[in-house]
């Protein structure tokens, strides 16, 4: 098998532009279950593609506001995630380059939209077995207001084949 960092000297086409959030209250996170598209039944924060025309951060809010019903207001970047998927062709644009922010003060009350159900979780109780399998290396480390920059390579069946992180 291919290692990462033969991967991503291969790669031709550029990343995909993503966006993550996660809103944060003391100690709990709000995650989402995704109920449809990419990442379909698994927690995570809210986000997706940058549009023509958006910055990271633009499109961080709308996506927020669109996923959740809730609005940001005081946020944080903290991190930038690449993602590879080598055994995907990279015209589907699976390989991505996601920009990671907490958020601490929002407006709006999260609410069930037609992508993803939000919750509550405590920070020491994520549930890592029904997230991505890369989050459990990364997210605590955010959460914790540590900046990370990490690549994570992806096998069959979303398995985690390789990575590679760095907090700063």
């Amino acid at each position: 098998m291919i290692t990462l960092t033969e991967y991503r000297s291969t790669l031709k086409i550029p990343l995909k532009k993503t966006t993550l959030c996660f809103l944060v209250k003391k100690d709990k996170v709000l995650l989402g279950m995704k109920k449809i598209g990419f990442g379909k039944g698994r927690w995570n924060g809210f986000g997706g593609k940058v549009k023509i025309g958006e910055n990271e951060f633009e499109s961080a809010l709308r996506e927020l506001e669109e996923e959740s019903g809730v609005r940001g207001v005081k946020y944080k970047h903290y991190a930038l995630l690449h993602f590879y998927f080598p055994l995907v062709d990279p015209k589907e644009m699976w390989n991505q380059q996601v920009f990671v922010y907490l958020i601490d003060k929002w407006q709006g009350s999260p609410k069930e939209s037609n992508e993803m159900i939000p919750k509550w979780f405590d920070l020491n109780s994520l549930p890592f077995d029904k997230m991505w399998p890369d989050d459990v290396h990364w997210v605590p480390k955010v959460l914790s207001n540590e900046f990370v920059e990490a690549h994570f390579m992806f096998g069959k069946n979303d398995s985690l084949l390789d990575f590679e992180l760095e907090t700063k």
